[in-house]
């Protein structure tokens, strides 16, 4: 009893931290690094999402671009005003349950994951019959449908041309407050006997599936899940850069999260949380390898795409000589910090 009120405390004291921290950030910090401050909060929540699936359940996983579009999408259609529609769609016009749609911000974000979840839900019923390396290819290509579909209905999507000028309403603390509501979703479910079940699966799925566990039932919830924070993610990454189109949900943006979650460990949504701050921290700061650089009179050309070449390499490093990623299974418990603090009196 004692340690649960422990851990209410510390919980609530780290959140009161992280609310301070982003007070002063909004305060002292430039548009630049505030910028990369709430793209490190919604590449946390996709990590998170992609690890439930992937890490905890043992689904492979691609299709996490067509989820983000879709919540994205749904986002932009439902917080631009009727008359940022009717300017924006000059190929064809919108229908009009597309012109008149509107709603508040966070109605907006909830109705992007909920439908990015019926989306996962529908499309997860046949596709989660398929095992490994299949689910992968079935996913890419569900996401990859996506993307077409966004580039050939233009009377919902604007086609090629997407949407500009999103009302930017995902600032600061609404990313990191979805963030924290991510966390805190998926901790519950990963530490419930839902998430034991979940690992059980991913585990040993025969053994699972001789002790009576439904696993298709299960590998359905996981996968609708991880869809809706997807949707979250993507609709807030829409407000967020303010502009959107087709060709912003590549493969490369599943490949992205998928490589967050790789580097911090599948199966620890530490990892996934220490690996979104460092990953996107760091893809920033090589954007230097882009740009020339000069050293006295002798100048080295900077060559485009140059960063995500580098990173690759460091990806292809930690699955070669760490496979477990920053910290494998493990998970930080402020027990740990506490026993730490116990040892050092003791010591003293």
């Amino acid at each position: 009893m004692m340690e649960r009120k422990l851990k209410i405390i510390s919980n609530i004291m780290a959140t009161a931290v992280l609310a301070m921290f982003l007070w002063w950030a909004q305060t002292n910090l430039g548009a630049y690094h505030t910028q990369i401050l709430n793209l490190i909060a919604v590449n946390i929540i996709l990590a998170l999402s992609l690890n439930l699936i992937y890490g905890f359940t043992g689904m492979f996983s691609l299709g996490h671009a067509g989820f983000m579009a879709i919540g994205a999408y749904t986002c932009s259609i439902l917080i631009m005003t009727p008359a940022q529609k009717e300017m924006l769609f000059i190929l064809q016009k919108a229908y009009p349950w597309v012109q008149e749609a509107g709603a508040p911000f966070v109605v907006a974000v909830v109705a992007g994951g909920l439908i990015a979840a019926l989306v996962g839900l529908v499309v997860g019923a046949p596709l989660l019959r398929l095992g490994d390396d299949y689910l992968g290819i079935a996913t890419l290509g569900f996401a990859e449908i996506i993307r077409v579909l966004a580039n050939n209905i233009p009377r919902i999507t604007n086609g090629a041309l997407g949407f500009k000028g999103i009302p930017g309403y995902a600032n600061i603390w609404w990313n990191f407050g979805w963030c924290l509501f991510a966390l805190y979703f998926i901790v519950r479910i990963v530490n419930s006997n839902f998430g034991n079940t979940l690992m059980a699966i991913r585990d040993d799925e025969p053994a699972a599936k001789a002790m009576g566990i439904n696993i298709f039932r299960y590998k359905l919830l996981s996968f609708t899940i991880g869809s809706f924070f997807a949707g979250i993610g993507g609709a807030l990454l829409a407000s967020l850069v303010s502009t959107i189109d087709p060709k912003m949900f590549l493969f490369t943006l599943t490949f992205n999260v998928l490589m967050i979650v790789v580097c911090g460990g599948l199966g620890s949504l530490t990892g996934s949380v220490l690996a979104s701050i460092a990953i996107t921290i760091l893809l920033e700061w090589l954007r230097f390898v882009e740009n020339p650089i000069f050293i006295g009179d002798f100048e080295l050309k900077g060559i485009p795409g140059m960063r995500m070449v580098v990173f690759s390499l460091a990806l292809l490093f930690i699955i070669l000589f760490r496979r477990e990623g920053l910290m494998g299974m493990r998970e930080f418990r402020w027990e740990w910090l506490l026993g730490l603090f116990r040892k050092r009196g003791e010591v003293k």
